[in-house]
């Protein structure tokens, strides 16, 4: 018998017109508010990750900049920093307009920090920079002889209003200066290149921002002094030599005035000699071509002639007050040379340097009586720690030469390190090295030398390296 049986899909009956009115009641109105219920479950994620992934959707990308404010400002204002940050009160901005005014001013040199935050208001946005200033240097124009001070930095003001006399020591404020220069000089029939370099002063014991003209051959003609003495004295006519005919540079004129013409009024006891600065005076016509040769007038007021009174000392302790007078090496009543002033207390430094006391450091302030034309010192004196010699690093010489180094140095590990001593080892070293290595062979051009100390367990190494 076949069991099999044929089998067919079983369809829906055809729904009869009270069927369909039955359906048509179902699916309103609950069954309509189910199926959007179901379709805004899987909606709200999706906008919600655009709105997080955009949040631009939530709020406008620009807005009416209304006002500019500034804190921790100490020599500029705020509108000088928001002439400096590039916005406009009124313009669209947007938060990478807000960042680039933040990065030009950091980038303009004058500030070591910027940070910036903002409000919104309706359609309006107002910004607060949080700012904190770099320390400024001195300018100087070391080689524009033709011109005044006063003319430069007008012409540098020009372009950078909030200018006085100081910068940074880098960023765009400072190339616009050196741009305002070349221009001023350009405007004057003169191209030439401005540079600007940060130089140690060694007048002043600090550094300056200096603007320099390259490309220009002008020349330092004669130098003369308003003092009439200054002419005849033999040692000025021979420094003399030493700066005539070379380029014009106002530094290098104001060394010299320095380290050669104030030692002759020291020598002879005018210690409040006036010097400089130095003037140019060009003399014909000003609309002719700029002159090479440049006449340095330098004005001198001499002073009194003071003579020696005395030394009060304090703090000293290693070395008695009685010790140090004879240091200085000067009586009272003496002329007050003043480079024998400055010779004793290079002396009592020295002496401080022999008992290990290497970090001493002296103090001297003078006190002029102009009645009696003398001068009196008070004097403070910083011992610092005594130090004591600990090994001695060699590199740069063979083992042989090192053992011999090593037998003819005076110190052994534990004594008072003696700073005159070394001083001296470092001489027979440069000029004596054959009372060190005898026969045996050695080659250096130079010796590097370092005293390297530990304040914590004051000792000091000496470290030696030759090349």
């Amino acid at each position: 018998m076949n069991c099999a049986t044929k089998w067919a899909p079983r369809l829906p009956a055809r729904p009869t017109e009270a069927t369909r009115q039955q359906s048509l009641t179902f699916a309103s109105p609950n069954f309509r508010y189910n199926i959007f219920m179901r379709q805004r479950l899987w909606l709200f994620p999706l906008i919600l990750f655009l709105l997080l992934a955009h949040p631009a959707c939530l709020y406008p990308q620009t807005a009416t900049l209304k006002q500019i404010h500034a804190e921790g400002l100490k020599s500029l204002s705020e509108q000088q920093v928001a002439d400096l940050c590039g916005l406009s009160i009124g313009s669209q901005v947007g938060r990478n307009d807000l960042q680039e005014a933040a990065n030009l001013l950091l980038r303009s040199g004058l500030f070591a920090k910027v940070n910036y935050k903002f409000d919104t208001h309706n359609d309006d946005v107002t910004v607060t920079f949080h700012l904190e200033e770099n320390p400024r240097l001195p300018v100087s124009y070391d080689n524009f002889p033709w011109f005044a001070d006063a003319e430069l930095t007008d012409a540098v003001r020009k372009a950078l209003p909030f200018y006085d006399g100081t910068l940074p020591e880098g960023g765009t404020v400072v190339d616009l200066a050196g741009n305002a220069l070349a221009s001023f000089m350009d405007a004057h029939g003169l191209k030439a290149e401005v540079e600007h370099f940060v130089l140690a002063n060694p007048l002043i014991d600090s550094s300056e921002q200096q603007f320099q003209l390259q490309g220009v051959t002008q020349r330092i003609a004669s130098i003369d002094f308003s003092d009439p003495t200054l002419k005849d004295n033999l040692a000025v006519q021979q420094h003399l030599s030493e700066i005539r005919g070379k380029p014009y540079s106002r530094l290098a004129i104001d060394v010299f005035l320095a380290e050669s013409i104030r030692p002759v009024y020291l020598q002879l006891g005018y210690l409040r000699a006036k010097i400089g600065p130095a003037e140019v005076r060009l003399s014909g016509n000003p609309n002719q071509k700029f002159p090479e040769d440049i006449p340095v007038y330098v004005p001198c007021v001499p002073g009194s002639v003071y003579h020696w009174k005395e030394a009060q000392w304090n703090g000293n302790n290693a070395l008695s007050s009685e010790t140090l007078k004879r240091t200085v090496g000067l009586n009272p009543g003496d002329l007050a040379d003043g480079m024998k002033i400055e010779g004793g207390w290079d002396r009592i430094r020295e002496a401080y340097g022999h008992l290990g006391y290497l970090d001493a450091k002296l103090s001297p302030v003078p006190s002029y009586d102009d009645q009696g034309h003398t001068v009196s010192y008070t004097v403070g004196v910083v011992e610092g720690k005594q130090y004591h010699y600990h090994d001695m690093v060699i590199t740069g010489m063979s083992a042989a030469g090192e053992r011999m180094m090593r037998d003819a140095w005076p110190l052994k590990p534990g004594e008072v390190m003696d700073k005159t001593a070394f001083e001296q080892y470092l001489l027979r070293l440069e000029a004596h090295r054959e009372s060190i290595f005898h026969e045996l062979p050695v080659h250096y051009d130079s010796v590097g030398h370092w005293l390297q100390t530990d304040t914590d367990k004051g000792t000091v190494d000496v470290l030696l390296d030759f090349k």
